[in-house]
């Protein structure tokens, strides 16, 4: 088991987060850790009526190139009673170290260690339910996790998952062996992708004045990090894992876009579109998750659903509100 650190400190996120630092031992680079950061909710008072959620923690785990920022998503679960983790797994955001290759592994199993030091400084979990919420690569992770630990997942939340390869199934298929070939030999080879930094354009563009989100471009280039081919590997494995079936046995729902834009040129439809996967086949791979999963498909809403102009957001939230009310009153 990974080593917790005591301390829980104030976090970049201002009032109400809490950071702790969960180190990990050391990898071929040095030092690894993850970090995890908490949201709360407010005590209740003797008068008031018990919360939806009073019951449950929520674990979240980030994106490619990502880490935890969205203090609005917390507070949507907090609000319901709920205890928030968020996850910033290792060589990603507050985990990321000078010396480290940012968010290399060879294998996503690698994050079941950062993800059980992660429920480990919850505390007290005793009766608690756990709902994990992914978003893009982190919706890959948890999956993926949540199909070798199905007695403590009791519901799967994933935006945006990273469930199939841009290029479909069939060029997974085809590429598949040429990339695990290149990454036995050097899996530090870098990939070149064109990433214009368009979709990072397209969250400011959708943001919310009277509620601005503050992104650390250290933590959350425009253009994204630098793709290896050891990396690109274990993601096409988690694919590949993900097209035979995971046969997870929580509910899932998966959020989703109503359509894809692909990203050559900038245009107002960056803004309403997902410029970073292929939702139809996202879609299609959504159903191979598990015995029950719910898809919402969201017209005009970005890559991180909850990032979109805020009629779409509202969407989302309210969406997702209906989803927790079914799962709450399911679990009674």
């Amino acid at each position: 088991m990974a080593g917790v650190s005591a301390t829980w400190v104030a976090d970049v996120l201002g009032e109400g987060f809490e950071a702790l630092t969960l180190p990990l031992g050391a990898d071929e680079e040095g030092e690894v850790v993850a970090t995890v950061v908490r949201h709360l909710p407010a005590p209740r008072r003797f008068w008031q009526r018990p919360r939806l959620l009073e019951n449950v923690d929520v674990l979240y785990v980030h994106g490619w190139s990502d880490y935890f920022f969205q203090r609005r998503l917390a507070r949507f679960w907090t609000d319901r009673g709920a205890r928030f983790f968020a996850l910033d797994l290792r060589k990603y955001g507050r985990s990321l170290r000078e010396w480290q290759t940012p968010g290399y592994v060879t294998d996503l199993a690698t994050y079941d260690e950062d993800i059980r030091a992660a429920l480990d400084a919850r505390g007290d979990s005793d009766g608690r339910r756990l709902i994990l919420l992914g978003h893009s690569t982190g919706g890959l992770v948890l999956s993926l996790w949540a199909s070798r630990h199905p007695d403590e997942v009791a519901a799967l939340v994933l935006n945006s998952p990273w469930l199939e390869f841009q290029l479909s199934a069939v060029a997974r298929t085809a590429l598949s062996p040429m990339v695990e070939l290149r990454a036995r030999w050097r899996p530090l080879d870098k990939i070149r992708i064109t990433d214009h930094g368009f979709y990072s354009r397209a969250v400011e563009e959708a943001a919310d004045p009277d509620d601005p989100v503050s992104i650390d471009a250290d933590w959350r280039p425009a253009s994204g990090f630098p793709v290896y081919a050891g990396w690109l590997d274990a993601i096409l494995g988690g694919h590949n894992a993900v097209a035979k079936g995971l046969g997870i046995t929580a509910p899932v729902c998966v959020m989703l876009s109503a359509r894809s834009t692909l990203p050559v040129r900038w245009s107002d439809d960056l803004t309403r579109s997902d410029t970073v996967l292929y939702v139809e086949d996202v879609a299609r791979a959504s159903l191979r998750l598990g015995r029950t999963v719910t898809v919402e498909r969201l017209d005009g809403a970005l890559h991180d659903v909850f990032l979109s102009h805020p009629a779409v957001r509202r969407d989302a939230y309210a969406r997702l509100d209906r989803w927790i009310r079914g799962f709450a009153a399911s679990s009674d």
